[in-house]
């Protein structure tokens, strides 16, 4: 429960933190809870497009399903995403990539990536059939946690604990990592299964997964290791590819 928590508390705005001052080294297990954070973060943005399509057109819906979870999260991952753009982008070996992504102030890279990043999903998400969005977005939101909180099994953290941005170095995962994280991804890909057809199922899930390894290839290549907003920047891509496989398929 207390891992959970600090999951919760790490990854959205909401006041998890008044239930209980869970002990430090609980936010170093966050990771396994990553997926189980999907289910809610993906269900408020379901919840609220699943509303407003009811009294408003849907391209507002859609607005507002994005919006939501920009307002739970307090745009955590568009910041990694952003700092990971500006990093990889301005950045020429790892010490200049590192420097720049230390960086409170958004660059060139950062605000067109941000600028497209937001019209692929909106546009994701009016490509799919209305009836169809809210199951894509908890199932990509929480299939796409877990895949990307493989990345400390895969890489070392890139700093040292003081020059993280939330003084936390996530601890890599076992069995019961595993187990916790896998439950939350892949049963929030049940009703999406369910409701899709069997091809769009398989290659939703195959291409997070190749995207990731992309992604963590590229990070070895130039960090020897990842960041917070490497994690941040994973989930985001690892989601776009999600939505992208099941329009694809369609």
């Amino acid at each position: 429960m207390d891992n959970l928590l600090a999951a919760l508390t790490l990854l959205t705005r909401l006041p998890f933190y008044r239930i209980k001052e869970v002990p430090q080294q609980c936010y170093s297990h966050a990771t396994s809870y990553w997926s189980l954070v999907g289910w809610l973060t993906g269900g408020i943005m379901a919840l609220v497009y699943w509303l407003a399509i009811k009294v408003l057109p849907i391209q507002i819906a859609a607005i507002l399903a994005i919006v939501s979870r920009v307002l739970v999260t307090g745009a955590l991952h568009e910041d990694g995403l952003a700092d990971f753009l500006d990093g990889f982008g301005g950045g020429h070996d790892r010490e200049s990539t590192l420097r720049i992504m230390k960086d409170s102030h958004i660059g060139t890279y950062g605000v067109l990536g941000l600028i497209l990043y937001y019209m692929f999903f909106y546009n994701m998400i009016m490509s799919v059939n209305p009836y169809l969005v809210p199951f894509v977005m908890i199932a990509a939101d929480a299939y796409s946690k877990c895949v990307s909180s493989h990345i400390t099994l895969l890489l070392p953290y890139a700093r040292k604990q003081e020059e993280s941005k939330v003084r936390v170095i996530y601890s890599k995962g076992d069995l019961k990592f595993e187990l916790i994280s896998l439950i939350g991804g892949l049963l929030a890909l049940v009703p999406f299964v369910l409701k899709i057809p069997g091809q769009v199922s398989i290659s939703a899930i195959l291409l997070p997964v190749l995207t990731f390894l992309l992604l963590t290839g590229l990070f070895r290549k130039r960090l020897q290791g990842y960041t917070g907003d490497c994690c941040g920047a994973t989930f985001l891509l690892c989601e776009l590819s999600f939505w992208l496989a099941t329009i694809l398929s369609l």
